[in-house]
């Protein structure tokens, strides 16, 4: 039987999951392979007789395994794990099968440890297999084109992120199918409160009839403990098994299928978390361990039993309006167990800035009792509210702290940092990042260090990862919810005992080459400094390092001494053991370095000379980075699939799909990942639904089109309504700095009722002036204009137009995406309603992400927010219904009344939808949006606004 030719499509998603998607058109002369879908009955695949085949399984699962209501079996879910020398090998196997009898989405989703270099993944679709390899982008980018162009199979996903925390995959297959996904990474095991920590994370999302994860540690320093810690809950107790060794050990997780039942009776599965395994190492060299295998080194640097250098620490901490409610209240929880945690010798102050800078005490002070105790009353009456100044606040805590040293304030043996708290992007002073950073820097000077802790989903982690590695700092990203304070805690006790400063390692030059990092500015209790190399083994007995740091009391000279040959014999006995860890370990080390220091490379041909060597260990060492794509293919590679990254981190996701029947289309083509939804904040959507109510308004009070306006820098939803004329046609966006204009023309409902007639949009307009191109949508038909030439579709049709690079994809009697290359997407939603109604009509709604790259010339009723004004909030009271409270509202200069209520988005569920809060404006928003309404009156439907 001739196989079934695949399209893959693979996304890995990062801290929101977002990808960009293009998949191309399968030929026409594959067609004849594949069975087509005719109303509804699903493809399935035939003998040369005529006769229906399901595939038949070596697995022996189809008959016995338990399914959930979608008939996909989960025959076994495994993972092996190998740590050699803090170097973990990781493999996550998952073998499914679709035992029902209609074509279905399978998912592979696992998550990746953040850091984690990824480096194979293999696909097996009922024999089929598809391999992946790592190439230079534009290389990769050419060969995809080049199969393209060739009407090969091919699809293309770019990745949201320098660091994939998440690997997803989804494939359509016909029944019977049967698939094995396997993915490999590797990572180095960092040392935490001293301890190693190796995560795992276990979701398989069903039962799985063979369930194993098993972890091997091979450690030449020898295990001081193992330990694996009930993280995946009471359900499993008993069930880990240990095997521990005087350098090895052996750790087995084996639950049966009963075991992963949540219940006795249960079809669904317990394992849903993270499987934990903890340990140390011997420690008995106060310079640490050298380890030298195959021609090159790994110095593990943790001394112990050294008295903590005393510290200087500002903490700063934001207080903006974005960090009401929950994310406070855990911050403040937090900050006041830290500071109980400050020692004698320390000295502190603190910071809390909104829109304005405030200092608890203008200099630093000693962490007496009476301070201590002062601060956290202090913390206590915090309230936060306004805009978020970051550049002003970093700048006044450096200058505390360069003011103290050049007073000769400082102990000569002390450590002096900075913990900055945040949960979003600058919206008031300084707004460039860039200059923020280098701002910082230059006061900085290298003397002290900067920690991030940013809070919540929506903060650019990026920029505090840069402006923290550039200080001599670390950030972490914690998520606002009720584990807030614990995390904020855990990382605080990371960073908060110095042990050494000024650490200097010397290694013989005349052996010793292409050493990762020789000096560090700090060494904190629990944690470790790890060093690596290349080294000259065949002229080599002996490897000799010295370390020379400042402790509490006193200079410290710290040396180690390491037999070249004495890990061979050991090494090569074991089985499990990697023979190439110190080579990778060396690798992965270098690529991390490299990144960093091409964050703050000061010029760019030093940016670009980093770029290539970070390029050439990538494609070296097989791993994917910022600057290699993965090609997976299948063996005869006429089949194709490109993953790699976009320009602007931020932009948006899709959700793709390897189908195992091209014919049926794809339409999800390029539509960004918020037009697929999730239940994430969507931007500017005014649109209606029948019966006869605004479409983002649960409370049938207005009828006209509602507009929600979502504020992403202070994470607020404004509402509100305009009242206007059936035949008006309202401007969205007019931005003549990208030649875009987005228009809605207004349409009644069939009569008035309550002695008012109902508007709608009936008619939306684009007009995209630097290419020339208009589209316009109405209820019955989906029309591009490009000149004289015109091409329309019917929501009857589901189908996509490209044209100079803009792409309509329609979805039958849903919605319209218009997606512009890399900077802009549209959604427009279709409402229909019972054609005899005697009152309501068909509509649309419009859904726009903020996202969108407009310019600073932008306006309209949604394009004014694109440059979001400052919004303040307060004095929130009772209104005259108990579920909606009212609030005053400051905006651009006006204090306004607004009230606090439920409103609709209907991109998941367009009958029902979907509640969003909002604070709602009244009077047609009278005070929030510039002027009034009837200004944003155009004559044409794309008519740019006149300029005010």
């Amino acid at each position: 039987m001739k196989h079934l030719v695949c399209l893959m499509v693979l996304y890995l998603i990062s801290e929101v999951g977002s990808f960009d998607l293009i998949i191309d058109e399968i030929p026409d002369e594959v067609e004849n392979l594949i069975d087509v879908e005719i109303d509804g009955f699903p493809p399935v695949s035939k003998t040369r007789n005529g006769r229906y085949q399901r595939s038949t399984s070596d697995w022996g699962y189809v008959e016995d395994l338990v399914e959930d209501d979608d008939k996909i079996g989960l025959y076994s879910y495994k993972v092996q794990s190998t740590i050699t020398s803090r170097l973990a090998n990781t493999m996550i196997q998952a073998k499914m099968v679709n035992n029902a009898k209609r074509s279905q989405h399978i998912v592979f989703d696992v998550q990746v440890p953040k850091g984690a270099f990824i480096d194979n993944f293999t696909m097996d679709v009922n024999g089929i297999t598809f391999t992946s390899s790592i190439r230079e982008k534009s290389e990769a980018r050419r060969m995809y084109s080049q199969a393209k162009a060739k009407g090969k199979a091919a699809g293309i996903v770019r990745s949201n992120a320098l660091d994939m925390e998440n690997f997803k995959t989804e494939v359509n297959v016909p029944p019977g199918t049967r698939i094995q996904f396997e993915l490999h990474y590797q990572e180095m095991i960092r040392r935490k409160l001293s301890s190693y920590e190796h995560v795992i994370s276990m979701k398989p999302g069903r039962l799985a009839k063979h369930m194993e994860v098993d972890v091997r540690i091979i450690e030449p320093q020898g295990l001081r403990y193992v330990h694996v810690p009930n993280s995946l809950g009471d359900h499993f107790n008993g069930i880990t098994t240990i095997s521990k060794g005087e350098k090895k050990a052996h750790v087995s997780f084996k639950p049966t299928m009963a075991q992963q039942r949540k219940c006795p009776t249960c079809s669904s599965t317990a394992v849903d978390g993270n499987f934990v395994v903890q340990y140390d190492v011997n420690r008995e060299k106060t310079g640490g361990e050298l380890e030298i295998f195959n021609g090159y080194f790994i110095h593990f640097f943790a001394p112990e039993n050294l008295d903590p250098l005393p510290k200087n620490i500002l903490f700063v901490i934001d207080v903006s309006g974005s960090m009401w409610g929950l994310k406070m209240k855990q911050t403040i929880e937090a900050m006041k167990a830290i500071l109980s945690e400050l020692r004698a010798a320390d000295q502190f102050s603190l910071i809390d800035f909104n829109h304005n800078v405030r200092c608890w005490r203008d200099n630093l002070v000693s962490a007496t009792p009476a301070q201590v105790e002062d601060a956290k009353k202090y913390i206590q009456t915090i309230h936060p509210n306004g805009g978020t100044n970051i550049n002003e606040a970093l700048l006044r805590a450096t200058f505390i702290l360069n003011e103290a040293q050049n007073l000769g304030m400082l102990d000569p043996n002390s450590v002096s940092m900075i913990v900055l708290v945040s949960d979003g992007d600058p919206t008031v002073g300084e707004l460039k990042l860039t200059t923020i950073q280098k701002n910082v820097k230059q006061s900085i000077k290298d003397e002290f260090s900067l920690f991030c802790l940013g809070i919540g989903f929506d903060v650019d982690y990026d920029f505090l990862q840069r402006i923290a590695t550039d200080n001599r700092g670390m950030a972490q990203r914690i998520f606002g919810n009720q584990e807030t304070s614990a995390q904020m805690k855990k990382f605080y006790n990371q960073v908060s005992t110095p042990l050494l400063k000024k650490i200097q390692f010397n290694y013989p030059q005349e052996s010793v080459s292409d050493v990762t990092q020789s000096s560090f500015h700090n060494y904190f209790g629990g944690s470790e400094i790890v060093v690596a190399g290349k080294v000259d083994t065949e002229n080599l007995q002996h490897l000799e390092s010295i370390v020379t740091a400042t402790a509490a009391n006193a200079e410290l000279v710290m040396e180690t001494l390491r037999d070249v040959e004495e890990l061979d014999g050991f090494m090569k006995k074991d089985k499990y053991a990697d023979p190439e860890f110190t080579k990778k370990l060396w690798a992965y080390l270098t690529v991390n370095q490299m990144l960093a220091e091409r964050n703050t490379a000061p010029t760019a041909a030093l940016k670009r000379n980093i770029t290539k060597s970070i390029l050439q260990m990538s494609l070296d060492h097989h791993i994917v980075t910022p600057f290699t794509a993965m090609l997976i293919e299948n063996s005869e590679k006429d089949e194709i699939m490109l993953a790699d990254q976009p320009k602007d981190p931020r932009r948006g996701c899709c959700s793709g799909t390897l189908g195992l029947t091209p014919n049926a289309p794809n339409n999800n083509k390029g539509i960004p990942a918020w037009a697929n939804v999730t239940a994430v904040p969507v931007s500017f959507m005014p649109e209606q639904r029948s019966p006869p109510v605004s479409a983002v308004s649960i409370n049938r009070v207005d009828n006209d089109p509602h507009f929600i306006i979502y504020l992403p820098k202070s994470q607020k939803n404004i509402c509100f309504n305009i009242n206007s004329e059936p035949g008006d046609i309202l401007n969205l966006v007019s931005d003549r700095g990208t030649g875009v204009v987005v228009n809605g023309q207004l349409i009644g409902a069939k009569k008035a009722e309550n002695k008012k007639l109902n508007t709608y949009f009936g008619k939306i307009g684009f007009y995209f002036k630097n290419k020339g191109l208009k589209v316009e949508i109405n209820t019955e038909t989906i029309t591009l204009k490009d000149g004289s030439y015109s091409i329309a579709l019917t929501w009857s049709d589901t189908g996509h137009i490209i044209r100079k690079q803009l792409l309509i994809s329609v979805k039958k009697e849903s919605n319209v995406t218009i997606t512009v290359g890399e900077e802009m997407s549209f959604m427009v939603l279709l409402h229909r309603v019972w054609k005899n109604h005697p009152v309501n009509v068909d509509f649309l709604g419009i859904y726009i992400p903020p996202e969108n790259q407009l310019s600073p010339e932008a306006h309209g009723l949604i394009g004014q927010f694109a440059s979001e004004p400052e919004v303040y909030i307060h004095h929130q009271r009772p209104g005259q219904i108990p579920e909606k409270p009212q609030a005053t509202m400051e905006v651009k200069g006006n204090k306004l009344t607004v009230t606090r209520g439920l409103q609709k988005d209907y991109r998941t569920d367009r009958v029902f939808g979907t509640n969003v809060q909002c604070w709602f404006v009244h009077n047609s928003g009278k005070g929030f949006i510039d002027g009034h309404y009837k200004d944003y009156i155009v004559p044409h439907l794309y008519s740019f606004l006149k300029k005010p």
